[in-house]
């Protein structure tokens, strides 16, 4: 917002509104005093919860800039990306860019400019939950919290993969990624095929914008909108018991990001690498895995499918230990679905993203891992197999619980070859 320095020198002459704040840095020995921590954190968290806006640090309220010492520039930059994540909930991450803009005298003093937009969850500051009245932040009426709560998905209603997501462009979305789920017979524009899709929606100002299901599954690196999107990937040493699970007991660790087909496939190689593969001599040598990679792989794609986006701070999770492997998953399980109804019922949380990971085809040189050639079976049998296919190769059968009702968890038993004495 404001991209051009003459737009944003008008801006600030004209004064603060809706879309603007200024704010005075002072110090006090090797530490900043002014703006308060609590008093920042409240204005950021209520342009998030608004349309969004610019903060800059550097001008005071009468418009004069003062700028920032240029040997300070950094300890002022500390200040705020630490009260974006320590003071807001969930935490902001706003574009942070250093300027000069000239003072009354013609100097060119440095500033810093505080770019906040309109987030897909609603903010929690010092002050409360605040949005934008003009110049001034309000803390929200409670029907008015409820009404924001409901739009931003924070409640868990339907379709959330189809919103929009603030600040993105169709530009964000890599033409390769796109233009695989288009049809070669179907000659649509750009914006018409990704509407079809559900992976763009006009924002609510009418620009069209990328939506969840579209960052997820068409640009490069979704964590730039959605920060734990991605798989975080440990195998440990030993059971995870005695001794317990700390960084000296690590064998391998990768947070697997990308495209969430991409994701799954990283995920299923991180896997293969990592566990033990048993020769078997009976009726001729032949490899005996840890675990069925068919299964593993319906695990994976499951989990980056139905997980809850719409919980901040939560990634999935894949464990392996030396008798087990873990995956947890963001969210409760949806509808009126049980633990124990999962191998039995299908419910789709991300309605778009499983239509678009049903129309992904798993690379020739992946299909030999995977034991699949789409990324995902519309029959919904996955559970099956991942219960079946494991339980065969391990005798021991995978268990899915529910912990505090905000995570699935997936404990698939490791295939172990009995010992030669018994």
């Amino acid at each position: 917002m404001f991209d051009n320095i003459a737009d944003l020198i008008d801006k600030i002459r004209l004064g603060e509104d809706s879309y603007l704040e200024l704010k005075e840095v002072r110090f006090a020995g090797q530490k900043v005093s002014a703006p308060h921590r609590d008093s920042l954190a409240d204005e950021l968290a209520a342009f998030a919860n608004s349309r969004g806006g610019v903060c800059v640090l550097g001008v005071d309220d009468a418009r004069e800039v003062l700028g920032i010492p240029l040997a300070r520039l950094d300890l002022v930059e500390d200040f705020v990306r630490h009260i974006c994540m320590d003071n807001i909930i969930p935490p902001l991450t706003p574009i942070i860019e250093r300027l000069t803009l000239p003072s009354t005298t013609g100097e060119q003093l440095p500033v810093l400019k505080l770019d906040v937009a309109s987030s897909l969850f609603v903010h929690k500051s010092p002050g409360g939950y605040l949005h934008r009245v003009g110049s001034a932040k309000r803390e929200m009426a409670p029907d008015y919290l409820a009404r924001l709560f409901q739009q931003r998905s924070q409640a868990r209603i339907i379709r959330f993969d189809e919103q929009p997501v603030p600040g993105a462009l169709l530009d964000d979305l890599a033409d390769e990624l796109w233009q695989r789920f288009a049809s070669p017979r179907i000659q649509d524009a750009r914006e018409v095929l990704l509407d079809k899709l559900a992976m763009a929606r006009p924002d609510v100002d009418g620009t069209i914008r990328p939506t969840i299901a579209g960052v997820l599954m068409a640009s490069s690196d979704p964590r730039q909108w959605l920060p734990n999107a991605f798989i975080q990937a440990v195998a440990y040493r030993g059971t995870g018991v005695l001794p317990q699970r700390d960084a000296a007991y690590q064998l391998d660790a990768q947070d697997i990001t990308g495209p969430l087909d991409a994701q799954v496939l990283a995920a299923c190689h991180f896997v293969r690498k990592n566990m033990q593969v048993y020769a078997s001599k009976d009726e001729g040598r032949h490899d005996l895995p840890q675990y069925d990679m068919t299964a593993v792989f319906e695990a994976l794609v499951n989990a980056v499918a139905h997980r809850d986006y719409s919980i901040h701070g939560a990634k999935i999770r894949l464990r392996l230990f030396a008798d087990r492997l873990e995956l947890y998953s963001p969210g409760a399980i949806p509808n009126t679905m049980t633990v124990d109804s999962l191998p039995y019922r299908q419910a789709a949380r991300n309605e778009a993203i499983t239509s678009l990971l049903a129309k992904c085809q798993v690379p020739d040189t992946d299909k030999a891992i995977t034991g699949r050639s789409a990324m995902m079976d519309k029959r919904g049998e996955g559970v099956q197999i991942i219960l079946e296919q494991s339980e065969k190769l391990s005798g021991k059968r995978p268990v899915y619980r529910l912990v505090d009702d905000s995570e699935l968890l997936l404990i698939i038993p490791a295939f172990i070859p009995p010992r030669v004495d018994e």
